[in-house]
């Protein structure tokens, strides 16, 4: 097995093929891609990295930050892209746990984040070197890559071998650094590549960020592996991404991204022309969604679903029925099985757990051997905790979630997290948060509080945000005398669920 990059160079077209077109008409050809990530891979080596060592991202979507991801893969190194949002008491978690060599981190968070590298326990590991990046993808010691060549070996990687560590929230509070090795990613991208027909012709509209899974892998990985190239958008703003449209072959995001097209009074079938295929994920896309899309453009949206632990699991076809309120049938070598709370089998239509294997799951937790084989049975199935049921001819819905994980905005929260903090504010009891229904985030994070003193919605929201990313959050609170519990005196948040379900 070779270095994920060196897969993706043996498809490369010619140097002058583009492979980024941004906003600002610049474009970064396949050329430029070769030498910038070979001089950033010979950058790294300088600085003393060797194979393994982890490099942790935390910086604005730019073409030179996806950049920083392939000198990584091409130098042996592990990547860890970090969500912008996150607090500085989120980062001093990440930075103790994975113990990166290297930190690239945004101009405007460089002080703080020294200074908590500082006040880290001193038995860990160095602290990281630390460098910046800003928004435009510039920075002062990138002066010094010309001194470089642009030619670089790429370091040899096992199948095995891990590439990148992507955190995910836990249940616990803890968040979980899931391990994708070279060989999870290379299955992930050269079959989604294949089965959503993805060629050199194709342009995709990228407007997702690229600090996760969807926008990172998914997106990222199909132009690479295809020779393609994409419209490289810093976000989802509606105007930019209706002005691409009619450039583009293939988008891809949350659905989110649908709502706001579809709430856009300008928006017709006329921008997706040009188009022929567009793809929903990260979060359930309602059917009422997919219907009013197809209506309105002609286009029936190809749902499909996975996690980051997994990559893409299950996909709706390219050629044949995109089923609303489905997620499609599973991909080319995985396994989807549900099952009972026995872990036995259930039938065809029965609601249950789903479990997954396949080339795409994932090695481990970092760190984390005890979780690790706690999320895995005993014949090698991974535990999604996810609940859904599967019909004859094999497409599968999701129902729902057994860690009461909130999806909003495309992003995972597991009200956990969001717990430990509002509880440990002085003057709260306890919290209960739970999702609802929301128009355009898909789910609102919403916190139920029990409070021991006079407190106020905007306080609490105030604290919560010192120590939380912003889409963690909640965007209502609603106090309450008690929380409503069962004979086990587990908290009945189906209860709350139905009880504030119309106030968002």
């Amino acid at each position: 097995m070779s270095n994920l990059f060196t897969l993706f160079q043996r498809g490369f077209p010619a140097d002058q093929q583009a492979f980024i077109h941004s906003p600002d008409g610049t474009v970064l050809s396949y050329g430029d891609v070769r030498s910038l990530s070979g001089q950033l891979a010979q950058y790294f080596t300088s600085l003393g990295l060797q194979p393994g060592d982890r490099i942790a991202v935390q910086v604005a979507k730019s073409p030179m930050a996806l950049m920083l991801y392939l000198a990584a893969l091409r130098a042996g190194l592990i990547y860890l892209p970090l969500n912008t949002a996150y607090t500085d008491a989120e980062m001093a978690y990440f930075m103790a746990d994975a113990q990166p060599s290297l930190l690239v981190c945004e101009p405007q968070r460089q002080a703080a984040l020294q200074n908590l590298l500082a006040k880290l326990d001193g038995e860990a590991a160095a602290a990281p070197l630390v460098r910046v990046l800003d928004e435009h993808g510039q920075a002062d010691w990138l002066a010094q890559l010309s001194k470089y060549a642009a030619e670089f070996e790429d370091v040899s990687r096992e199948s095995d071998d891990i590439a990148a560590i992507l955190y995910t929230s836990g249940t616990t509070g803890q968040p979980k650094g899931a391990m994708l090795s070279h060989g999870n990613l290379a299955a992930n991208a050269y079959t989604l590549t294949s089965l959503w027909g993805f060629t050199g012709d194709d342009v995709l509209l990228h407007a997702l960020p690229i600090f996760h899974v969807h926008g990172l892998f998914v997106a990222c990985h199909c132009v690479l592996a295809a020779g393609a190239s994409m419209q490289f958008l810093p976000s989802f703003e509606l105007p930019a991404v209706m002005a691409a449209l009619p450039q583009a072959t293939v988008m891809m995001g949350v659905p989110t991204f649908y709502t706001r097209l579809l709430a856009a009074p300008q928006f017709s079938a006329q921008h997706c022309a040009n188009m022929r295929l567009f793809i929903s994920g990260s979060a359930p896309l309602l059917a009422s969604t997919h219907q009013q899309f197809a209506t309105l453009t002609g286009h029936k949206i190809l749902e499909r679903y996975g996690m980051t632990e997994t990559g893409m699991l299950v996909s709706n076809p390219l050629q044949g029925e995109r089923r609303a309120g489905t997620v499609g049938q599973p991909l080319p070598q995985v396994l989807v099985r549900i099952v009972n709370e026995q872990n036995q089998p259930l039938a065809l239509g029965e609601i249950g757990s789903i479990q997954v294997q396949g080339p795409n799951v994932f090695k481990g937790y970092w760190r984390k051997p005890e979780k690790t084989a706690q999320d895995f049975t005993a014949d090698g199935f991974f535990i999604t905790g996810d609940q859904g049921s599967i019909t004859d001819d094999g497409y599968i819905s999701i129902v729902g979630r057994a860690k009461d994980m909130v999806i909003s905005g495309g992003y995972n929260v597991y009200p956990k997290e969001v717990e430990l903090v509002l509880d440990a504010i002085a003057g709260v009891k306890e919290s209960a948060v739970i999702g609802l229904p929301h128009s355009d985030l898909g789910e609102a994070v919403t916190a139920i509080v029990v409070a021991e003193t006079e407190l106020s919605e905007a306080a609490l929201i105030a604290q919560a945000k010192q120590k939380l990313a912003a889409y963690k959050v909640p965007k209502q609170i609603f106090f309450v005398a008690a929380l409503p519990r069962n004979t086990m005196a587990k908290v009945q948040k189906n209860q709350l669920r139905a009880q504030y379900a119309k106030a968002v």
